[in-house]
């Protein structure tokens, strides 16, 4: 299956744009709606049903709580419908390989895994979905009795795909009534570009060098290929995922909405809990809201809180993929986090903050390994170049070096809060020199984007497998 958010962008967006502004107010949620379900189909046709059962389900249970608000039991019912419902249509499509798999390897059996592909984005749209049931039981949101409304909700094409993961409780004032203006769509315009720039001059250009040092063998890997290779990865997700984040952002404020944040520079970070509160954020906010905290939080015992802290990271795992590289990847950062928490977190804060950067740096770049391989003999494979077992660096990584030292040069200062800080300066102190680099910087960058666009027709974000 081939998606390309993008060439549907390229082709509906500006026809998008005017039909929602050309009809009367009270028809734009069903023009946002129509509009999604076929950038959905454009990927996805068979899938769509899938979708649009989640969300009957959901907006089904979500009505019945309210009729019957006085019967606990029922209100309790229609919770454990939408929840069992949801975790097992993800359950299947996305883990019933992992576990037929693992069933097969551990009783010497033949069990044949379910032909099924992956659903794109079922992660994200299965989140948001079973967190408006859980906020309607809890009464922390109105039901949405209006099935465009909630349709449009769960559906909205900007953030389906890859997030970030919106609750009904951040958006539901919007959904029933938002006010559009010029300075918020021309804000979005800004922050869609910069979203797109990040995607495809970024995160597409170091991405190569991924790909280069992946596909080597990595016995023949010295440290200083297998760092620069790492390196590459780290900050071609950083940019494939925030970019798109900071197009859903954007998109979304060209249609009135407010998108929650999903990203702050997180790789200026100074611990790895500081990292985590910087990185896919909606994600964080959603396990914190709807696993940590019913678990107990840390409100219990330590003993407790270790297992609860476990038990959300190792989920965080399985949510990125059904693979044993993405349990071990949450488990490694799970068992990080607790020895932050209670071992040498107050000590790291003390320490100079280089330090505590290039301790983030090293975990995280480890971390990265685990992600990427699915393999976990490649990963180990990997971990061990990184080490130096081929050496410390040939004539192969000082090539790659120097063909890509500008760009991850490039790619580092883009990581930082300090060009945006240097723009606000620029806006306080010469509006007008701030305006016109302002403008000149989107259209280079749109035209740039567009000519990669034409001409390599399929962009696939990495995190539209989750």
């Amino acid at each position: 299956m081939v998606f390309s958010s993008l060439s549907f962008l390229t082709l509906f967006l500006p026809l998008t744009i005017l039909l929602y502004f050309a009809v009367p107010r009270r028809w734009r949620n069903l023009v946002l709606l129509l509009v999604s379900l076929l950038f959905y189909a454009w990927g996805e046709p068979v899938y769509i049903v899938l979708m649009l059962f989640s969300s009957a389900v959901d907006y089904t249970a979500g009505r019945l709580m309210e009729k019957f608000d006085h019967r606990p039991a029922v209100r309790r019912a229609m919770l454990i419908l939408s929840v069992v419902m949801n975790l097992s249509l993800l359950g299947f499509f996305k883990y019933a390989g992992l576990l037929v798999g693992t069933l097969n390897a551990a009783f010497s059996l033949a069990i044949p895994a379910p032909a099924v592909a992956l659903p794109v984005g079922i992660s994200f749209y299965t989140f948001q979905t079973m967190s408006y049931s859980i906020d309607v039981y809890r009464r922390n949101c109105p039901v949405q009795r209006d099935p465009i409304a909630f349709g449009c909700y769960v559906t909205m094409f900007p953030q389906l795909i890859a997030g970030p993961i919106v609750r009904y409780v951040d958006v539901m004032r919007e959904i029933r009534d938002r006010r559009e203006t010029f300075a918020g769509f021309f804000l979005g315009v800004r922050r869609f570009t910069a979203g797109l720039c990040k995607k495809l001059i970024l995160a597409n250009g170091v991405g190569a060098l991924w790909e280069t040092m992946s596909a080597r063998p990595f016995a023949e890997l010295t440290a200083l290929s297998a760092w620069l290779g790492i390196l590459a990865y780290a900050f071609q997700i950083y940019f494939d995922f925030s970019g798109y984040s900071d197009m859903a952002i954007g998109l979304g404020k060209m249609f009135g909405f407010t998108f929650p944040e999903n990203f702050r520079y997180p790789y200026v970070a100074r611990s790895i809990t500081d990292f985590w509160r910087r990185w896919h954020m909606t994600l964080s906010t959603w396990f914190r809201e709807y696993l940590y905290i019913p678990l107990g939080g840390n409100r219990v015992s330590v003993p407790r809180n270790v297992f609860n802290l476990l038990v959300v990271w190792m989920a965080t795992g399985l949510w990125h993929g059904a693979s044993w590289n993405f349990l071990l990847w949450g488990a490694y950062f799970g068992v990080v986090l607790i020895a932050e928490k209670f071992l040498y977190g107050k000590a790291l804060a003390r320490a100079p903050k280089v330090f505590g950067w290039v301790y983030m740096a090293l975990v995280v770049l480890v971390g990265w390994v685990f992600f990427a391989l699915e393999d976990l003999g490649r990963g180990a494979e990997y971990l061990w170049a990184m080490l130096g077992g081929a050496g410390a660096a040939d004539a192969f990584a000082l090539r790659a070096l120097m063909n890509y030292g500008a760009l991850l040069l490039l790619c580092a200062a883009a990581s930082t809060p300090y060009v945006k800080g240097l723009l606000e300066k620029l806006q306080a102190h010469r509006p007008r020199a701030h305006a016109a680099l302002t403008y000149a910087l989107l259209l280079l960058g749109f035209a740039l984007c567009l000519i990669y666009v034409v001409d390599a027709g399929y962009n696939p974000f990495l995190y539209f497998r989750f």
